[in-house]
């Protein structure tokens, strides 16, 4: 096997991105000259990264009980995970890590390890998940003022979108250039991009990534996140994962296609040797339905992640399945029996990909090893449907919370750790005055 340090020479390297990715799913690490990077001695960094909110603030409670002296963490690089950085302007490499205390254990806090944890649960049973993330986001024209609204950008014809364009191939021909530069830059890091479409929002794009390894697929749907963001700029534009940027406009989502194989035949364990579903694809369900609830804090982890669960918005609202009906929460296409699926709707496009797989897996986890059943599928218009779903990030915390055996899945100290910085991220939320306010209680109460 090729050494790292030979392949930097090999490449010309420079400099690498030392990656470790935080609990929101952002880039952490260090910048590297290549001749000084030790795959031997790892590098370190304090624990209290996977503390840091979105705003760049720690939870106190939690960092003084817990973390205490913030102590160095050791990253050791997933040599899987490295690839060029196509966009750099000299030579760069970048590789994802793994974070470790200095005894050996894996940092159970660090959200990679949290779905390795739950990847070893099936790998014990015998199984395997295979997932699919579908991705859809927003072009928008740039904003360096966050107290004016979002707009969509110009496209080639020099005019931004007025209406909604599903599935329009000239609409995403309008930025053709920008497209060719995501597959390119893609294709360099061995991001299998299976289809690209224009969604229903003004500029609203979704790429669909291959189906394959949650862990591998969880690093790919991170990586193109932070791909779609550095070609937007380049072409001028912003790309934002937020679940619902822009009013009046559809949200994002992170649907995720998943099902289960035996680990040593390959077979699906959805579906019988006969074709028709297994107890295991009724179990499965039942464990999402169950189970979901308390992880919506995983799926919908911000509190811009709950406008787009509202109601008439097109996401469901619902913990109901049913075959090809993509108003309930968890849709089974309609496939071969060796394809059988579940498709999850409900986590959004600003979730962290590692924890929203860990998530969803854990939750089908629980019902295989229950064996319970779940409802009835349903082919009905279920959008308007009795709310089964929390409503708030603060309602869904105290869910993710409660829930004893999803902390023993999951792991208490990531579960405390989470709940922590999500919480913190909400009180500083709770402290805006928004415009809405302004406008309308100013001078009428």
């Amino acid at each position: 096997m090729v050494s790292i340090q030979d392949w930097f020479k090999e490449n010309k390297i420079i400099e690498v991105e030392a990656i470790v990715p935080d609990v929101s799913g952002v880039a952490r690490g260090k910048i590297v000259p290549a001749e000084k990077y030790s795959q031997e001695n790892g590098m370190r960094l304090p624990e209290g990264i996977f503390l840091q909110t979105v705003a760049g603030d720690f939870p106190d409670e939690y960092y003084d009980d817990t973390i205490k002296t913030d102590g160095d963490i050791i990253l050791r690089p997933d040599l899987s995970t490295l690839c060029l950085v196509p966009w750099a302007t000299e030579p760069t490499a970048q590789v994802i890590h793994d974070a470790y205390h200095h005894d050996g254990r894996m940092v159970d806090i660090a959200p990679r390890y949290v779905l390795q944890r739950v990847l070893k649960l099936y790998e014990e049973r015998g199984w395997k998940p295979v997932v699919a993330p579908e991705l859809e986001f927003f072009l928008v024209k740039p904003n360096t003022d966050s107290d004016y609204p979002l707009e969509p950008p110009v496209g080639r014809s020099g005019r931004p979108e007025s209406g909604r364009q599903s599935y329009s191939i000239d609409a995403v021909n309008e930025f053709e250039p920008l497209v060719e530069d995501v597959y390119n830059y893609c294709e360099k890091q061995g991001l299998e991009i299976d289809t690209l479409i224009h969604e229903a929002g003004a500029a609203q794009l979704e790429i669909n990534l291959l189906h394959g390894n949650a862990l591998t697929l969880a690093d790919q749907a991170f990586r193109f996140k932070r791909t779609m963001r550095e070609t937007a700029l380049r072409h001028s534009m912003y790309a934002t994962f937020m679940a619902k940027p822009m009013q009046g406009q559809p949200g994002s989502a992170m649907h995720i296609h998943q099902s289960v194989v035996d680990a040593a035949t390959g077979e699906n364990i959805f579906s019988q040797k006969d074709g028709q579903p297994s107890a295991h694809f009724h179990a499965y369900i039942a464990g999402l339905q169950k189970y979901t609830p308390a992880v919506m804090a995983m799926l919908a982890p911000n509190v811009n992640s709950y406008r787009r669960l509202g109601p008439n918005s097109g996401a469901p609202v619902n913990v109901n399945w049913g075959y090809d009906n993509r108003t309930a929460a968890f849709r089974v296409p309609m496939s071969s029996p060796e394809a059988r699926r579940v498709e999850n709707r409900l986590p959004g496009a600003d979730a962290n990909p590692y924890l929203a797989m860990a998530a969803t897996l854990a939750c089908g986890y629980l019902g295989l090893i229950e064996g319970q059943m779940p409802s009835q599928p349903s082919d009905a218009h279920l959008q308007a449907s009795a709310d089964d779903l929390p409503q708030t990030l603060n309602e869904a915390l105290r869910l993710f919370g409660g829930c004893e055996v999803l902390r023993d899945v999951l792991g208490d100290r990531f579960v405390e750790a989470y709940r922590a910085v999500k919480h913190a991220e909400y009180l500083t939320f709770w402290q805006v005055i928004s415009s809405w306010e302004r406008e309308y209680l100013l001078l009428n109460v």
